[in-house]
């Protein structure tokens, strides 16, 4: 196990669509383990396999406050959204330095393969229900700023820009 380097925004895998996972392997376990490391290191609530440019459909998500307590995903799919929003503030380790305001669900249903290779069905609310979601985002080649209005999205990224 070991805590991996994120890509630095703007690298072309941040917009890239994740690959299906076909078969849970020890491999795949591995980089679930990895990616728990580095989400900890953040520190963080979620991290998604191409934020450290691993182009397949995983996911951590641990918004638990004791930590230890993460949930591994792969090819997470939202079954269901809740018409409550939530709005909390988003950043990721990718363009350090900014984070913005995003309106999300406050509650999701989440259909995904779990470690045993099985198809698992979770109710995740609040900060998981946004992390969840945000890591969808990431594994469909999409960041937290794209639910920005344009002229919020430029701002950030002029802002990220001149903090590097």
């Amino acid at each position: 196990m070991s805590v991996r380097t994120c890509l630095p925004w703007p690298d072309k895998r941040l917009r890239t669509k994740a690959e299906d996972v076909t078969e849970i392997t020890d491999d795949i376990r591995a980089i679930w383990d990895d990616m728990i490391d580095t989400m900890e290191a953040m520190p963080g609530v979620g991290l998604a396999a191409p934020q450290i440019g691993v182009m397949l459909r995983l996911a951590v998500v641990d918004g638990s406050t004791e930590r230890g307590r993460a949930v591994r995903l792969a090819n997470p799919e939202i079954l269901h959204s809740s018409i409550e929003l939530r709005e909390h503030d988003e950043a990721s380790p990718n363009l350090p330095g900014v984070s913005a305001k995003v309106k999300r669900p406050r509650a999701v249903t989440v259909k995904f393969l779990n470690e045993q290779g099985q198809i698992d069905r979770r109710d995740f609310v609040g900060i998981e229900a946004t992390s969840v979601q945000h890591q969808i985002d990431h594994l469909n080649g999409r960041m937290y700023f794209d639910r920005l209005s344009k002229v919020r999205r430029d701002m950030l990224l002029r802002k990220a820009r001149k903090s590097t």
